[in-house]
């Protein structure tokens, strides 16, 4: 069974759930890329990893975090060409995942690789220190930066009432991009994961959403006898 909404379920966000969301989004990415990259470049799944203190009464728990990114590299030489990054909710709410964000974000630019930013989380701050002048309204965005023109962003934005969008992903300068639809990688990370039987539409979503999103929200889902 696939998500009741036309686009990313904010029911995701959860705690419990985001971890395994993110993983298999991750594969179905590789998934669906491998296949048009196998003759010129090789794609790795890798991980960042840090940790998260929170102090509670007198003692200090610590919290490990792995992320999987997606790296697309030339076979020859092993050259990083483009990385591939989902941000999370801690990566959006914690100085410690923003700055382990950060930190991938500028060693692949370093290197001269394109990136990719994949923003599905409605909690938290924006990653990206970019002017919003003439952009819509949005509540999700997926960024790409060539290393062509590194000082240029293309954003490609949507709302929760709407379906992800298809982008392209830049490859190396001489070679033509490669298209993905979002929405489709989504559907399938969605029913491999078997996220339906582990939510709960009956309660609200714990993210930020306008009244009228939430009255949307509500309506939806009683029309679809999830609530």
């Amino acid at each position: 069974m696939g998500s009741p909404f036309p686009g990313m379920d904010p029911f995701l966000e959860d705690v419990h759930l985001w971890p395994a969301f993110q993983h298999q989004l991750v594969a179905s990415l590789y998934q669906i890329l491998l296949p048009g990259l196998v003759d010129r470049y090789r794609a790795r799944v890798s991980q960042r990893g840090y940790v998260l203190e929170q102090t509670l009464f007198t003692s200090v728990i610590r919290e490990e975090h792995v992320e999987e990114v997606i790296e697309i590299r030339q076979r020859t030489d092993g050259r990083l060409i483009t990385l591939i990054d989902i941000a999370s909710p801690t990566n959006k709410t914690t100085q410690r995942g923003r700055a382990a964000y950060w930190e991938q974000r500028k060693d692949a630019r370093s290197h001269g690789a394109n990136v990719v930013e994949i923003d599905l989380v409605l909690q938290g701050k924006p990653l990206l220190d970019l002017s919003r002048d003439g952009l819509p309204e949005c509540d999700y965005a997926t960024t790409i930066t060539r290393n062509t023109q590194p000082e240029r962003y293309e954003i490609y934005t949507t709302t929760l009432r709407k379906r992800l969008p298809r982008f392209k992903i830049p490859l190396a300068a001489d070679d033509r991009d490669t298209v993905l639809d979002l929405q489709l990688t989504f559907n399938r990370a969605f029913e491999q994961g078997n996220f339906a039987s582990r939510i709960d539409y009956k309660k609200d979503p714990a993210v930020p959403l306008t009244d009228d999103d939430r009255r949307w929200l509500h309506e939806l889902l009683t029309q679809l006898k999830l609530r």
